[in-house]
């Protein structure tokens, strides 16, 4: 079955807003969960991302066209931040500020390990610290095989 566009959960990503940009954020509100993962591998990630949007969608929380990010902390687990438009009672609310260069990447998910040395060298080319990574995923794996293209930005706090 060919999903159709009312199907489709998540916005066709452009990357031009993204690719080798440098964004800066002041106090972008997120909600922030905690995902398991198996050597970076996430075991539990539609039910918390589902868990979460549901409390989202009920408080009138949503951003359209919202980020939605991964930090990689260790083998075993991510911390995801969803991007929100405002507090919502009985979730972890943070914020995240900073200077960001991003970069967009295409292609599957085991090209990570290239593309983070890939963003590593871009940070030293531009004589910058690097701070931290996140991981934006803009699509989920359904979405991303209807469109086509599975696109990845590293968006490295510097």
């Amino acid at each position: 079955m060919n999903p159709t566009k009312t199907d489709l959960c998540c916005s066709r990503f452009d990357p031009g807003p993204w690719d080798d940009k440098t964004v800066r954020w002041e106090n972008r509100r997120f909600v922030k969960d905690r995902v398991r993962s198996f050597l970076h591998v996430p075991l539990n990630f539609g039910s918390v991302m589902k868990r979460n949007m549901e409390a989202i969608e009920s408080a009138g929380a949503r951003v359209e066209g919202g980020v939605v990010l991964s930090d990689e902390t260790s083998l075993w687990g991510a911390d995801v931040y969803i991007e929100v438009a405002k507090d919502i009672p009985g979730m972890t609310m943070t914020s995240l500020s900073g200077t960001f260069l991003c970069k967009v990447f295409e292609g599957p998910y085991k090209n990570m390990r290239k593309w983070i040395g890939d963003m590593n060298a871009l940070v030293a080319a531009r004589a910058q610290r690097l701070r931290k990574m996140y991981f934006y995923y803009t699509t989920c794996p359904r979405c991303a095989k209807t469109f086509g293209k599975n696109y990845i930005v590293i968006l490295a706090q510097i």
